[in-house]
């Protein structure tokens, strides 16, 4: 039986290993931004939790320029429909590969899979005591033991 990788981490393996390491330390920079009292970290838990991800992301994008395209279509120009035909090609990549063309220009804006969004949660309840045997108080390593999520 074929093994199945976690949501998310298809996405990460198609990134470039330069846009995979700016996504890690910019994790790393907000555990030890967010990591200086035990309210700060719950505040940024919560605003982890409503973060959208890069798949959410692309649904909205894509869903929005297909509207766009059949709404020019409508009342502009038919040929416009070449528009929302083109974004649903990728949205099949996507699903087949885990990778489509505005993928490399969304992780340069460091937007990140769900994965990756919840290593920083996971280190910084770490961090904050949530879990017992973890007596780290250093957000690398924090965010070093949460990668196996």
């Amino acid at each position: 039986m074929e093994q199945k990788e976690p949501k998310g981490e298809r996405v990460r393996k198609v990134t470039s290993d330069k846009s995979n390491s700016k996504i890690d330390q910019f994790i790393v920079e907000n555990i030890n931004k967010y990591s200086v009292s035990s309210s700060t970290i719950s505040k940024r838990i919560v605003e982890l939790d409503k973060m959208w991800d890069i798949e959410r992301i692309l649904e909205i994008n894509m869903s929005v320029i297909s509207l766009t395209g059949i709404a020019l279509s409508i009342f502009v120009n038919v040929y416009w429909l070449i528009l929302p035909c083109i974004v649903l090609l990728f949205f099949v990549q996507h699903a087949i590969q885990g990778w489509c063309p505005p993928i490399p220009i969304f992780r340069s804006f460091k937007v990140r899979t769900r994965p990756e969004i919840d290593r920083e949660k996971y280190a910084l309840k770490a961090l904050r005591g949530d879990f017992a045997g973890i007596e780290s108080n250093e957000p690398y390593q924090a965010f070093n033991a949460v990668r196996k999520i």
